[in-house]
Protein backbone atom coordinates (compact mmCIF):
# COMPACT_ATOMS: atom_id res chain seq x y z
CA UNK A 1 0.00 0.00 0.00
CA UNK A 2 2.73 2.60 0.76
CA UNK A 3 4.21 1.94 -2.71
CA UNK A 4 0.89 2.89 -4.35
CA UNK A 5 0.87 6.16 -2.38
CA UNK A 6 4.25 7.06 -3.91
CA UNK A 7 3.30 6.03 -7.45
CA UNK A 8 0.28 8.24 -8.00
CA UNK A 9 2.13 11.56 -7.56
CA UNK A 10 4.87 10.18 -9.85
CA UNK A 11 2.37 9.72 -12.72
CA UNK A 12 0.88 13.17 -12.05
CA UNK A 13 4.33 14.73 -11.89
CA UNK A 14 5.29 13.15 -15.22
CA UNK A 15 2.07 14.41 -16.82
CA UNK A 16 2.67 17.94 -15.50
CA UNK A 17 6.15 17.94 -17.05
CA UNK A 18 4.61 16.99 -20.44
CA UNK A 19 1.89 19.64 -20.09
CA UNK A 20 4.37 22.36 -19.19
CA UNK A 21 6.07 21.71 -22.55
CA UNK A 22 2.73 21.39 -24.34
CA UNK A 23 2.03 25.15 -24.28
CA UNK A 24 5.48 25.85 -25.77
CA UNK A 25 4.92 23.16 -28.43
CA UNK A 26 1.54 24.65 -29.33
CA UNK A 27 3.21 28.08 -29.82
CA UNK A 28 5.94 26.58 -32.01
CA UNK A 29 3.29 24.80 -34.07
CA UNK A 30 1.32 28.04 -34.47
CA UNK A 31 4.37 29.95 -35.66
CA UNK A 32 5.41 27.28 -38.18
CA UNK A 33 1.84 26.86 -39.39
CA UNK A 34 1.46 30.62 -39.94
CA UNK A 35 4.56 30.56 -42.16
CA UNK A 36 3.16 27.63 -44.14
CA UNK A 37 -0.30 29.22 -44.52
CA UNK A 38 1.34 32.41 -45.86
CA UNK A 39 3.09 30.29 -48.51
CA UNK A 40 -0.10 28.37 -49.37
CA UNK A 41 -2.04 31.65 -49.69
CA UNK A 42 0.44 32.73 -52.36
CA UNK A 43 0.10 29.30 -54.05
CA UNK A 44 -3.67 29.97 -54.22
CA UNK A 45 -3.00 33.46 -55.61
CA UNK A 46 -0.82 31.94 -58.37
CA UNK A 47 -3.26 29.10 -59.14
CA UNK A 48 -6.81 29.36 -57.70
CA UNK A 49 -7.38 25.61 -58.18
CA UNK A 50 -5.38 25.03 -54.98
CA UNK A 51 -7.30 26.16 -51.88
CA UNK A 52 -6.08 26.99 -48.35
CA UNK A 53 -7.56 24.88 -45.54
CA UNK A 54 -7.74 27.00 -42.38
CA UNK A 55 -9.58 24.40 -40.24
CA UNK A 56 -6.42 23.15 -38.52
CA UNK A 57 -7.47 23.14 -34.85
CA UNK A 58 -7.33 19.35 -34.54
CA UNK A 59 -3.77 19.21 -35.88
CA UNK A 60 -2.66 21.79 -33.30
CA UNK A 61 -4.45 19.86 -30.55
CA UNK A 62 -2.74 16.62 -31.67
CA UNK A 63 0.69 18.27 -31.88
CA UNK A 64 0.40 19.53 -28.29
CA UNK A 65 -0.32 15.96 -27.08
CA UNK A 66 2.83 14.58 -28.69
CA UNK A 67 6.46 14.42 -27.68
CA UNK A 68 7.54 12.65 -30.89
CA UNK A 69 8.67 14.77 -33.83
CA UNK A 70 6.97 13.02 -36.76
CA UNK A 71 5.89 15.04 -39.83
CA UNK A 72 2.52 16.82 -39.74
CA UNK A 73 0.02 16.47 -42.55
CA UNK A 74 -1.42 19.53 -44.26
CA UNK A 75 -4.24 19.09 -46.76
CA UNK A 76 -4.33 21.32 -49.84
CA UNK A 77 -7.86 20.89 -51.23
CA UNK A 78 -8.24 20.89 -55.00
CA UNK A 79 -10.99 23.16 -56.25
CA UNK A 80 -13.18 20.80 -58.22
CA UNK A 81 -16.92 20.26 -58.47
CA UNK A 82 -16.53 16.98 -56.58
CA UNK A 83 -20.01 15.68 -57.39
CA UNK A 84 -19.30 16.01 -61.11
CA UNK A 85 -16.30 13.70 -60.73
CA UNK A 86 -16.53 10.15 -62.01
CA UNK A 87 -15.18 7.85 -59.28
CA UNK A 88 -13.94 4.58 -60.78
CA UNK A 89 -12.83 1.96 -58.25
CA UNK A 90 -9.72 0.14 -59.37
CA UNK A 91 -10.53 -3.38 -58.12
CA UNK A 92 -12.55 -3.82 -54.94
CA UNK A 93 -10.62 -3.96 -51.70
CA UNK A 94 -11.31 -6.86 -49.36
CA UNK A 95 -13.90 -5.83 -46.78
CA UNK A 96 -12.05 -4.55 -43.73
CA UNK A 97 -8.74 -4.54 -45.59
CA UNK A 98 -8.42 -0.87 -46.45
CA UNK A 99 -9.97 1.67 -48.79
CA UNK A 100 -10.08 0.61 -52.45
CA UNK A 101 -7.91 2.79 -54.70
CA UNK A 102 -9.87 4.73 -57.30
CA UNK A 103 -9.38 6.95 -60.34
CA UNK A 104 -11.00 10.37 -60.55
CA UNK A 105 -12.45 11.02 -63.99
CA UNK A 106 -13.57 14.49 -65.07
CA UNK A 107 -16.87 14.54 -66.89
CA UNK A 108 -17.11 16.25 -70.30
CA UNK A 109 -20.49 17.51 -69.14
CA UNK A 110 -18.95 19.01 -65.99
CA UNK A 111 -20.00 22.34 -64.56
CA UNK A 112 -17.84 25.32 -65.47
CA UNK A 113 -15.25 24.89 -62.68
CA UNK A 114 -14.28 21.57 -64.29
CA UNK A 115 -12.93 23.49 -67.26
CA UNK A 116 -10.25 24.69 -64.87
CA UNK A 117 -8.95 21.14 -64.65
CA UNK A 118 -6.53 21.79 -67.46
CA UNK A 119 -4.38 19.16 -69.12
CA UNK A 120 -1.48 19.86 -66.72
CA UNK A 121 -3.20 17.67 -64.11
CA UNK A 122 -5.20 15.34 -66.38
CA UNK A 123 -4.05 12.09 -67.89
CA UNK A 124 -6.08 11.25 -70.96
CA UNK A 125 -6.61 7.62 -71.86
CA UNK A 126 -8.91 5.65 -74.12
CA UNK A 127 -10.26 3.73 -71.08
CA UNK A 128 -12.21 6.72 -69.81
CA UNK A 129 -15.15 6.33 -72.18
CA UNK A 130 -16.96 8.98 -74.18
CA UNK A 131 -18.25 10.95 -71.18
CA UNK A 132 -14.79 11.36 -69.58
CA UNK A 133 -12.33 14.15 -70.46
CA UNK A 134 -9.52 12.42 -68.60
CA UNK A 135 -8.43 11.45 -65.09
CA UNK A 136 -6.94 13.72 -62.42
CA UNK A 137 -3.50 12.15 -61.91
CA UNK A 138 -1.95 12.57 -58.43
CA UNK A 139 1.57 12.54 -59.92
CA UNK A 140 0.72 15.50 -62.18
CA UNK A 141 -1.06 17.39 -59.39
CA UNK A 142 2.03 16.95 -57.15
CA UNK A 143 4.34 18.21 -59.90
CA UNK A 144 2.25 21.35 -60.50
CA UNK A 145 1.94 21.97 -56.75
CA UNK A 146 5.70 21.54 -56.25
CA UNK A 147 6.52 24.22 -58.85
CA UNK A 148 3.96 26.55 -57.27
CA UNK A 149 5.40 25.97 -53.78
CA UNK A 150 8.95 26.77 -54.94
CA UNK A 151 7.72 30.01 -56.57
CA UNK A 152 5.68 30.90 -53.46
CA UNK A 153 8.58 30.26 -51.04
CA UNK A 154 10.89 32.46 -53.13
CA UNK A 155 8.23 35.21 -53.33
CA UNK A 156 7.45 35.15 -49.58
CA UNK A 157 11.14 35.34 -48.65
CA UNK A 158 11.91 38.17 -51.08
CA UNK A 159 8.89 40.17 -49.99
CA UNK A 160 9.71 39.69 -46.27
CA UNK A 161 6.34 37.97 -45.68
CA UNK A 162 7.95 35.27 -43.54
CA UNK A 163 10.60 35.37 -40.80
CA UNK A 164 14.14 35.14 -42.27
CA UNK A 165 15.51 31.60 -41.91
CA UNK A 166 12.09 30.00 -41.41
CA UNK A 167 11.92 28.55 -44.94
CA UNK A 168 14.18 27.05 -47.55
CA UNK A 169 12.90 25.84 -50.92
CA UNK A 170 15.82 23.34 -51.02
CA UNK A 171 14.14 21.35 -48.23
CA UNK A 172 11.11 20.66 -50.46
CA UNK A 173 10.99 16.96 -51.37
CA UNK A 174 8.60 15.22 -53.72
CA UNK A 175 7.30 11.83 -52.52
CA UNK A 176 4.79 9.51 -54.21
CA UNK A 177 1.84 10.70 -52.14
CA UNK A 178 2.85 14.15 -50.82
CA UNK A 179 5.39 16.98 -50.81
CA UNK A 180 7.56 17.47 -47.76
CA UNK A 181 8.74 20.89 -46.52
CA UNK A 182 10.76 21.94 -43.42
CA UNK A 183 9.57 25.04 -41.57
CA UNK A 184 11.54 26.53 -38.68
CA UNK A 185 9.70 28.28 -35.85
CA UNK A 186 12.64 29.55 -33.83
CA UNK A 187 13.73 26.68 -31.57
CA UNK A 188 11.98 23.90 -33.43
CA UNK A 189 11.97 22.71 -37.04
CA UNK A 190 8.76 21.01 -38.11
CA UNK A 191 8.38 18.86 -41.21
CA UNK A 192 5.05 19.29 -42.95
CA UNK A 193 3.76 16.71 -45.43
CA UNK A 194 1.67 18.68 -47.93
CA UNK A 195 -1.05 16.47 -49.37
CA UNK A 196 -3.28 17.44 -52.32
CA UNK A 197 -6.83 16.44 -51.40
CA UNK A 198 -10.20 16.08 -53.09
CA UNK A 199 -13.09 16.47 -50.64
CA UNK A 200 -16.25 14.52 -51.28
CA UNK A 201 -19.24 13.14 -49.37
CA UNK A 202 -18.65 9.39 -48.95
CA UNK A 203 -20.02 7.13 -46.25
CA UNK A 204 -17.54 5.00 -44.32
CA UNK A 205 -19.60 1.81 -44.01
CA UNK A 206 -17.17 0.04 -41.70
CA UNK A 207 -17.60 2.64 -38.98
CA UNK A 208 -21.35 2.33 -38.97
CA UNK A 209 -21.17 -0.96 -37.08
CA UNK A 210 -22.71 -0.86 -33.63
CA UNK A 211 -19.60 -2.09 -31.79
CA UNK A 212 -17.79 1.17 -32.58
CA UNK A 213 -20.53 3.25 -31.01
CA UNK A 214 -19.59 2.42 -27.43
CA UNK A 215 -16.76 4.38 -25.90
CA UNK A 216 -17.35 7.54 -27.95
CA UNK A 217 -19.64 10.50 -27.14
CA UNK A 218 -23.18 9.87 -28.30
CA UNK A 219 -23.78 11.03 -31.85
CA UNK A 220 -20.11 11.88 -32.46
CA UNK A 221 -19.48 8.98 -34.85
CA UNK A 222 -22.57 9.76 -36.93
CA UNK A 223 -21.51 13.41 -37.12
CA UNK A 224 -17.94 12.51 -38.14
CA UNK A 225 -19.10 10.01 -40.79
CA UNK A 226 -21.55 12.51 -42.27
CA UNK A 227 -18.73 15.01 -42.95
CA UNK A 228 -16.86 15.01 -46.22
CA UNK A 229 -14.22 12.36 -46.80
CA UNK A 230 -10.78 13.35 -48.07
CA UNK A 231 -9.40 11.55 -51.12
CA UNK A 232 -5.59 11.60 -51.16
CA UNK A 233 -2.93 10.23 -53.56
CA UNK A 234 -2.45 6.45 -53.42
CA UNK A 235 -0.14 6.15 -56.47
CA UNK A 236 0.76 8.06 -59.64
CA UNK A 237 -2.75 7.47 -61.08
CA UNK A 238 -4.91 6.47 -58.10
CA UNK A 239 -6.54 8.13 -55.08
CA UNK A 240 -7.84 6.62 -51.82
CA UNK A 241 -9.99 7.70 -48.87
CA UNK A 242 -7.78 9.16 -46.11
CA UNK A 243 -8.47 7.56 -42.77
CA UNK A 244 -6.07 9.96 -40.92
CA UNK A 245 -8.64 12.69 -41.39
CA UNK A 246 -11.27 10.48 -39.76
CA UNK A 247 -9.10 9.12 -36.93
CA UNK A 248 -7.97 12.60 -35.86
CA UNK A 249 -11.64 13.60 -35.58
CA UNK A 250 -12.35 10.51 -33.47
CA UNK A 251 -9.43 11.45 -31.21
CA UNK A 252 -10.93 14.94 -30.86
CA UNK A 253 -14.28 13.37 -29.87
CA UNK A 254 -12.54 11.34 -27.12
CA UNK A 255 -11.01 14.59 -25.86
CA UNK A 256 -14.49 15.90 -25.04
CA UNK A 257 -15.12 13.07 -22.54
CA UNK A 258 -14.17 13.36 -18.86
CA UNK A 259 -11.24 11.17 -17.74
CA UNK A 260 -7.60 10.57 -18.64
CA UNK A 261 -7.77 9.02 -22.14
CA UNK A 262 -5.65 11.69 -23.84
CA UNK A 263 -3.37 12.05 -20.80
CA UNK A 264 -2.65 8.32 -21.07
CA UNK A 265 -1.79 8.75 -24.75
CA UNK A 266 0.52 11.71 -23.97
CA UNK A 267 2.34 9.75 -21.28
CA UNK A 268 2.89 6.69 -23.49
CA UNK A 269 4.02 8.82 -26.44
CA UNK A 270 6.60 10.47 -24.18
CA UNK A 271 7.80 7.14 -22.70
CA UNK A 272 7.91 5.69 -26.23
CA UNK A 273 10.04 8.61 -27.48
CA UNK A 274 12.39 8.80 -24.47
CA UNK A 275 12.74 5.13 -23.42
CA UNK A 276 11.56 2.74 -26.13
CA UNK A 277 13.02 4.79 -29.00
CA UNK A 278 16.07 6.14 -27.14
CA UNK A 279 15.11 9.79 -27.50
CA UNK A 280 13.86 9.29 -31.06
CA UNK A 281 17.18 7.74 -32.22
CA UNK A 282 15.83 4.19 -32.76
CA UNK A 283 13.04 2.94 -35.01
CA UNK A 284 9.87 2.08 -33.11
CA UNK A 285 6.22 2.84 -32.59
CA UNK A 286 4.78 6.05 -34.04
CA UNK A 287 2.19 8.41 -32.58
CA UNK A 288 -0.20 6.89 -35.17
CA UNK A 289 0.30 3.42 -33.66
CA UNK A 290 -0.39 4.72 -30.14
CA UNK A 291 -3.42 6.70 -31.33
CA UNK A 292 -4.87 3.47 -32.77
CA UNK A 293 -4.22 1.70 -29.44
CA UNK A 294 -6.20 4.44 -27.65
CA UNK A 295 -9.14 4.16 -30.09
CA UNK A 296 -9.32 0.38 -29.49
CA UNK A 297 -8.91 0.80 -25.72
CA UNK A 298 -11.79 3.31 -25.71
CA UNK A 299 -14.16 0.78 -27.29
CA UNK A 300 -12.90 -2.11 -25.09
CA UNK A 301 -13.23 0.02 -21.94
CA UNK A 302 -16.30 2.21 -22.57
CA UNK A 303 -17.11 2.77 -18.85
CA UNK A 304 -16.18 6.24 -17.48
CA UNK A 305 -14.66 4.65 -14.33
CA UNK A 306 -12.01 2.97 -16.48
CA UNK A 307 -10.54 6.39 -17.25
CA UNK A 308 -11.13 8.18 -13.94
CA UNK A 309 -7.66 7.56 -12.53
CA UNK A 310 -4.44 8.43 -14.39
CA UNK A 311 -2.38 5.29 -13.73
CA UNK A 312 -5.37 3.05 -14.59
CA UNK A 313 -5.90 4.97 -17.86
CA UNK A 314 -2.26 4.40 -18.91
CA UNK A 315 -2.59 0.67 -18.16
CA UNK A 316 -5.74 0.38 -20.29
CA UNK A 317 -3.57 1.51 -23.20
CA UNK A 318 -0.65 -0.69 -22.11
CA UNK A 319 -2.59 -3.97 -21.99
CA UNK A 320 -3.95 -3.39 -25.51
CA UNK A 321 -0.46 -2.42 -26.78
CA UNK A 322 1.22 -5.43 -25.14
CA UNK A 323 -1.38 -7.79 -26.61
CA UNK A 324 -0.80 -6.28 -30.11
CA UNK A 325 2.99 -6.63 -29.78
CA UNK A 326 2.76 -10.20 -28.42
CA UNK A 327 0.47 -11.29 -31.28
CA UNK A 328 2.30 -9.17 -33.88
CA UNK A 329 -0.99 -7.58 -34.94
CA UNK A 330 -2.29 -4.03 -34.38
CA UNK A 331 -5.55 -3.86 -36.38
CA UNK A 332 -6.31 -0.60 -38.19
CA UNK A 333 -9.27 0.96 -36.38
CA UNK A 334 -11.44 1.41 -39.49
CA UNK A 335 -10.11 -1.52 -41.56
CA UNK A 336 -9.35 -4.20 -38.93
CA UNK A 337 -7.97 -6.75 -41.40
CA UNK A 338 -5.09 -4.39 -42.06
CA UNK A 339 -2.22 -4.95 -39.61
CA UNK A 340 -0.37 -1.70 -38.86
CA UNK A 341 2.67 -3.61 -37.55
CA UNK A 342 3.17 -5.81 -40.62
CA UNK A 343 5.02 -3.28 -42.79
CA UNK A 344 6.52 -1.14 -40.02
CA UNK A 345 9.87 -3.04 -40.21
CA UNK A 346 10.15 -3.30 -36.41
CA UNK A 347 11.79 -5.88 -34.16
CA UNK A 348 8.55 -6.69 -32.35
CA UNK A 349 10.17 -9.06 -29.87
CA UNK A 350 12.68 -6.45 -28.64
CA UNK A 351 9.95 -3.82 -28.55
CA UNK A 352 7.65 -6.13 -26.59
CA UNK A 353 10.43 -6.65 -23.99
CA UNK A 354 10.81 -2.90 -23.51
CA UNK A 355 7.08 -2.26 -23.17
CA UNK A 356 6.61 -5.22 -20.79
CA UNK A 357 9.52 -4.00 -18.66
CA UNK A 358 7.88 -0.58 -18.41
CA UNK A 359 4.45 -2.07 -17.58
CA UNK A 360 6.02 -4.24 -14.88
CA UNK A 361 8.14 -1.47 -13.29
CA UNK A 362 7.11 1.93 -14.70
CA UNK A 363 8.76 3.98 -11.97
CA UNK A 364 12.27 4.07 -13.51
CA UNK A 365 10.96 5.60 -16.77
CA UNK A 366 8.74 8.11 -14.98
CA UNK A 367 11.53 9.72 -12.97
CA UNK A 368 12.36 13.01 -14.59
CA UNK A 369 14.71 14.37 -11.97
CA UNK A 370 17.61 12.93 -9.97
CA UNK A 371 15.69 13.56 -6.72
CA UNK A 372 13.17 10.91 -7.78
CA UNK A 373 15.77 8.16 -7.66
CA UNK A 374 15.43 5.56 -4.98
CA UNK A 375 14.24 2.01 -4.68
CA UNK A 376 11.16 1.37 -6.76
CA UNK A 377 8.46 -1.17 -5.92
CA UNK A 378 9.00 -4.80 -7.01
CA UNK A 379 7.86 -5.93 -10.50
CA UNK A 380 4.07 -6.20 -10.88
CA UNK A 381 4.16 -9.41 -12.90
CA UNK A 382 6.15 -12.62 -13.03
CA UNK A 383 6.76 -14.93 -15.99
CA UNK A 384 4.06 -16.32 -18.22
CA UNK A 385 2.25 -13.13 -19.11
CA UNK A 386 3.31 -13.32 -22.77
CA UNK A 387 1.45 -16.62 -23.30
CA UNK A 388 -1.65 -14.98 -21.87
CA UNK A 389 -1.19 -11.94 -24.15
CA UNK A 390 -0.99 -14.15 -27.25
CA UNK A 391 -4.46 -15.69 -26.79
CA UNK A 392 -6.32 -13.37 -29.23
CA UNK A 393 -4.08 -14.66 -32.05
CA UNK A 394 -5.49 -18.19 -31.67
CA UNK A 395 -9.04 -17.13 -30.75
CA UNK A 396 -10.29 -13.66 -31.77
CA UNK A 397 -13.15 -14.00 -29.24
CA UNK A 398 -10.59 -13.02 -26.59
CA UNK A 399 -10.46 -9.48 -28.09
CA UNK A 400 -13.10 -8.37 -25.58
CA UNK A 401 -13.40 -6.42 -22.33
CA UNK A 402 -13.37 -9.44 -19.97
CA UNK A 403 -10.03 -10.71 -21.36
CA UNK A 404 -8.40 -7.28 -21.04
CA UNK A 405 -9.84 -7.01 -17.50
CA UNK A 406 -7.86 -10.17 -16.64
CA UNK A 407 -4.71 -8.42 -17.91
CA UNK A 408 -5.48 -5.30 -15.85
CA UNK A 409 -5.91 -7.52 -12.82
CA UNK A 410 -2.50 -9.10 -13.44
CA UNK A 411 -0.94 -5.63 -13.48
CA UNK A 412 -2.83 -4.80 -10.26
CA UNK A 413 -4.86 -1.94 -11.78
CA UNK A 414 -8.31 -3.49 -12.33
CA UNK A 415 -10.08 -1.39 -9.61
CA UNK A 416 -13.62 -1.93 -10.99
CA UNK A 417 -16.63 -2.48 -8.70
CA UNK A 418 -19.15 -3.61 -11.37
CA UNK A 419 -20.23 -7.14 -10.41
CA UNK A 420 -21.06 -8.28 -13.95
CA UNK A 421 -17.59 -7.28 -15.15
CA UNK A 422 -15.95 -8.98 -12.18
CA UNK A 423 -17.74 -12.28 -12.85
CA UNK A 424 -17.03 -12.11 -16.63
CA UNK A 425 -13.37 -11.44 -15.83
CA UNK A 426 -13.25 -14.34 -13.37
CA UNK A 427 -14.69 -16.81 -15.88
CA UNK A 428 -12.00 -15.84 -18.44
CA UNK A 429 -9.41 -16.05 -15.66
CA UNK A 430 -10.47 -19.65 -14.90
CA UNK A 431 -10.13 -20.55 -18.59
CA UNK A 432 -6.60 -19.16 -18.77
CA UNK A 433 -5.37 -20.47 -15.42
CA UNK A 434 -3.70 -23.52 -16.94
CA UNK A 435 -1.50 -21.54 -19.33
CA UNK A 436 1.72 -21.60 -17.38
CA UNK A 437 0.91 -24.07 -14.67
CA UNK A 438 0.59 -21.72 -11.74
CA UNK A 439 1.03 -18.04 -12.38
CA UNK A 440 -1.43 -16.93 -15.09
Amino acid sequence: APAMAVQVPLWQHYLQAIRSRGARRAQDFQRAENVLLTVLEHVHHLDPRFLVDYSRDLEAFQFALRTSEEPLHVAVPLRVEADALLIEEAGAAEAGDGPAPCRLGVSREGARPERRMADDVLSVSSEGGAGCRGHIAPSKVLRVLKDLLVAAVVHCRHQGLVTPGSLNADSLEEKESHLSLLVSSGWRTIRFNIVPTVRRKLGVPVLERAQWMCGFPEGSLKRIISQEAALVPASAQHWRVSTDYLLTRLLGALGSLPGHRLDGLSILDRVNHESWRDGGQSPGLTFGHLKTVLLWASTLFPAPEDWAELQGAVYRLLVVLLCCLATGNLPHFVYPKRNLLSDAGLDLNALYQRVERFASQPEASLRIHVTHLGRGPPPRIGNGVKALLQLPASDPAYWATAYFDVLLDKFQVFNIQDEDRISAMQSIFRKTKTLDGKEC
